[in-house]
């Protein structure tokens, strides 16, 4: 059953925009994580992003990572273009095997999967999400409601 699949993190690789494996090993302890699978030409993934990195302050004790299956560039200009790419807490991974879909159960793009300190998972959104919403499950007070 998928959800027992990802009700804790489970085993990934990815490869890192310098093209190094980043695996649930990287993550930090303890800090809650917030997985997002995006596509750069997606306009609900393109204004999430930019949500995100107009209230980047409010993630400031949370790992974002972003995860497409695009091409290295792509993922970059993406980065580059929203003032993320080298953003303390933000990683960038490049999905090129195909297999976050699997390994999450991700059926759609933007998909957001939130983990704890603990790497058991919090919440999964399908979809456009709010930004209030995710903060939300990260326990986090959020400016508007």
């Amino acid at each position: 059953e998928l959800e027992d699949q990802i009700k804790e993190l489970p085993d990934f690789s990815f490869l890192s925009l310098e093209g190094t494996a980043f695996t649930k090993g990287n993550l930090k302890e303890g800090t809650n994580t917030v997985f997002i699978y995006f596509n750069s030409e997606c306009d609900f993934c393109v204004s999430e992003t930019t949500k995100i990195q107009e209230r980047l302050a409010e993630f400031e004790n949370t790992e974002l990572i972003f995860v497409s299956f695009e091409a290295r560039e792509k993922i970059v200009d993406f980065a580059k273009h929203h003032q993320l790419f080298e953003v303390e807490n933000i990683m960038f991974l490049e999905d090129e095997k195909l297999e976050f879909s699997t390994l999450f159960g991700a059926q759609s793009i933007p998909a957001i999967f939130i983990y704890d300190g603990n790497k058991l998972l919090l919440k999964k959104f399908k979809g456009a999400t709010k930004i209030d919403a995710i903060l939300k499950s990260l326990n986090i007070n959020t400016l508007v409601d």
